[in-house]
């Protein structure tokens, strides 16, 4: 009795070493996955959920001109992207930033004018706009005004 009772306490501090053993493999693996092209595949998946799937860390990971579908795989939909200066939206099953893209300029499908750009969500004529002068946010100084996208031009 004294031999099963000492193999009794050897059995399960083995079966807990294989517990962690095959748990520390099995994350492992996923690490892995995560840093090979699987990563994607997971990432995607997740982030494919709806649009606010996955969290602010997994949100971020999404850049202007991925795929999207606006019904099953809104990725993007409402996600600020470079550092804020970007506001995507699924536009034609692309993520389009509609504060500086021409063709979606505010929302999908306000294309701006000839010599105009989406300056913040806005079709602005920068030849003559003197807080855009030349290119979205080229202010002038006080009193000078832009023409021909230039500031003092004369």
């Amino acid at each position: 009795m004294a031999a099963a009772s000492l193999s009794s306490p050897t059995s399960a501090v083995s079966i807990l070493s294989m517990i962690v053993i095959v748990s520390t493999i099995a994350q492992c693996h996923i690490a892995s996955a995560m840093e090979d092209s699987h990563g994607s595949v997971m990432t995607d998946h997740f982030l494919g959920l709806n649009s606010r799937s996955g969290g602010r860390f997994l949100a971020e990971n999404v850049k202007k001109g991925e795929q999207c579908d606006p019904v099953t795989n809104n990725i993007c939909s409402g996600t600020g992207a470079k550092d804020g200066t970007q506001l995507l939206d699924c536009c034609k099953n692309h993520c389009r930033d509609v504060l500086g893209d021409r063709n979606n300029c505010g929302i999908c499908g306000n294309k701006c004018k000839f010599g105009q750009l989406c300056c913040s969500g806005k079709c602005t004529a920068v030849a003559y706009d003197v807080e855009n002068c030349g290119k979205c946010g080229k202010v002038c100084n006080p009193g000078v005004r832009c023409e021909y996208g230039s500031c003092g031009y004369a």
